[in-house]
This record gives structure tokens, sequence and C-alpha cells, in this order.
């Protein structure tokens, strides 16, 4: 079978409840679990944001596979050392098990205690160095030695991380543009995208394949990701009405990394209409069409697919793709 995971939503779902889904997606067939860092939801209908880090180490007592951030922005909130901090204890309880996935971030988290919120490319910049520090303060701890950095954004006196795993954890760059894409290659262990057209895709693993030779290092052996956005229910109607009401921000075309609030973002979807979802997300009562769908995704080389439905009906889609879509799925 291919390796599936479970998108635990924390922005939908209240952390006990999400942990529920976290369990019954393992019983049935899903691989691990994947939750987005949110300091607030996208909009107010979804009506959560739990801690990510908390849930997850909830998540690693009552399941057995895979555990990672999907993402977290080691850039505004947290100053790098505490994201590596938090990693590295999180792989120290479940060996094995955590993969740490960071990205630029986003307004609607990242704004609430930046002193300013600078354009894509210096966002992209921080993300890079702070990479760096996070992979240092692994190594270093690793080696019993400590680390610091003076760097464009970061300062970090001499230390290092006194509680460490075994093997540190892998560290995947989340990415939808070919620039980062590259330069996720030649810095991180791994890439994460979300879904797109089959172009584009190959384009940006074009990009990280090259990256990662420029450092020397075989693209082919490290981690490609992909989060695949979906709505499935019993009928066409009721999945639609369900990407329309839960997750608007799917039928967006445009970026939403510099929208601040969630009642912003609401307005915004307003203008939201069926046909937005068209080409962005799978839409359908139909579980064949959504297997048709991740199925493309692993024959583009992806090695791990984290699946999240819009809909509040978790319970129901997870046991119907569990039944009929991950056991037709391959590799």
């Amino acid at each position: 079978m291919a390796t599936i995971g479970y998108a635990a939503m924390l922005a939908q779902f209240e952390p006990r409840e999400v942990l529920g889904y976290c369990e019954l997606a393992e019983q049935h067939g899903f691989s691990g679990v994947m939750a987005a860092d949110h300091f607030q939801p996208w909009v107010p209908q979804q009506g959560q944001a739990a801690f990510v880090w908390n849930v997850l180490s909830a998540a690693g007592e009552r399941t057995t596979g895979d555990l990672g951030t999907g993402v977290t922005a080691p850039t505004f909130r947290y100053h790098p050392a505490v994201v590596a901090q938090a990693s590295a204890t999180l792989a120290a309880m479940y060996p094995g098990r955590h993969w740490l996935g960071v990205g630029s971030g986003e307004a609607i988290n990242e704004h609430v205690v930046a002193p300013y919120w600078p354009e894509a490319p210096e966002r992209i910049n921080r993300m890079f160095e702070a990479v760096d520090i996070i992979h240092k303060l692994f190594s270093s701890s690793l080696a019993g030695k400590d680390h610091k950095h003076a760097g464009e954004f970061y300062k970090l006196e001499s230390t290092r991380l006194w509680t460490m795993p075994e093997v540190a954890p892998e560290i995947l760059v989340a990415t939808a543009g070919p620039v980062t894409a590259r330069r996720a290659g030649r810095n991180a262990d791994g890439l994460i995208t979300l879904g797109a057209p089959v172009d584009k895709i190959a384009v940006l693993l074009a990009r990280f394949a090259a990256g990662a030779r420029e450092a020397g290092k075989d693209a082919a052996a490290m981690p490609k990701v992909v989060q695949l956005h979906q709505s499935w229910a019993e009928t066409d109607e009721e999945a639609m009405a369900n990407a329309v009401l839960e997750w608007p921000n799917g039928g967006m075309r445009f970026p939403q990394s510099d929208i601040r609030s969630p009642f912003e973002l609401a307005q915004i979807a307003k203008m939201v209409r069926p046909e937005d979802f068209e080409g962005r997300m799978v839409v359908s009562a139909d579980p064949d069409l959504h297997r048709a769908e991740i199925q493309r995704y692993l024959d583009l080389g992806f090695d791990r697919i984290y699946l999240h439905n819009v809909g509040r009906n978790q319970r129901e889609w997870i046991e119907t793709f569990g039944r009929d879509v991950l056991p037709a799925l391959t590799r």
C-alpha cells in the first residue's frame, strides 16, 4: 500500500475530537498524522486553533505512525531555537516517528506578535536562516557541543539542546514556488507542497532535485510530501456545501499569506462560488474520483500524502476511504 496519512485540522476541531480522529484514521489504514501550526483559524466558521505541539504529543501516545508539523513557521511567533527544542523533544519521546515541517509563515498566525509583516522574499530568507540554525543545533547537540549564531535575522548565544533523540528529525521545507524548491533541495532534508496542476508540480520536483544535486545529495532518497485538500460526502451537493462553508479558502485563487484576520477572510469568502473549486480540489461523493487524484501524486513520485477532508463528516470519510480508497492505491 501507498503511504497515506491523516491531515488533522486543528483549525476545525477541538483537540480531544481531533485525537479521536487520529486514532480512528490509524485503525482504518492511515499511516500517520500531519497537523498545521495555526494561532487562528482561516475563517471563524472553522472555530478552533489548538497548539500543535500539545496535540502531536498526545497523538503520539494514542497512535503508532509518523507525526509531523504541516507546517510550523520558526520565524516570528517562535525563535528557531524554540522550534528546535520542541521538535527534538517530540522526537525523543517518539523515536523514529517525528518529522519537522517548516514554512515561511502567514500573517493570520505570525502577525499576532510580529512588529511588522515583510514581503515574501524576506519571509523566505528568514525561514532558510531558521532552518540553518535548527539543523546546526541538532547536529551540534548530538555531538555534545554548543552552537552560536549571529545572522541577518536571528542571534543565538552559545548553547545546545539538552534533550535529543538518537537521530535528529528530518526538516522538510514547504514551498509552492520553484526558487524556494531549489533552495529546499540544497538546504533541507525534504519537501512539502500542496496539490497543484501536474506541470507546476513537475517543475517543483525538478528544481528540488537540482538543488539537492548542487549540495551533493540524492533527491530520490529525500522525502517528498504533499497535502491534498478534498471534499467527500454522501452526495455531491453535500460535498460542495461543505467546501463552500468550511474551506472557502480552497476556492480562493490568490495567495492568502498577507491576510491578518479570520473575519477579514470571511468577508472575502462571501464571493467564493462552487465553480471556484474546479481544478483546485476534488469535490465529489465518488470515492473513485478521489482515488484517481491521490494516485496521480503517487505516480509523480511523492513518498507520503496527507489527506484533509474539509467537511465535519470526518468519521464517515475515514471509514469510507479506509475501505474503498486506500487499499486501491499503489506505489
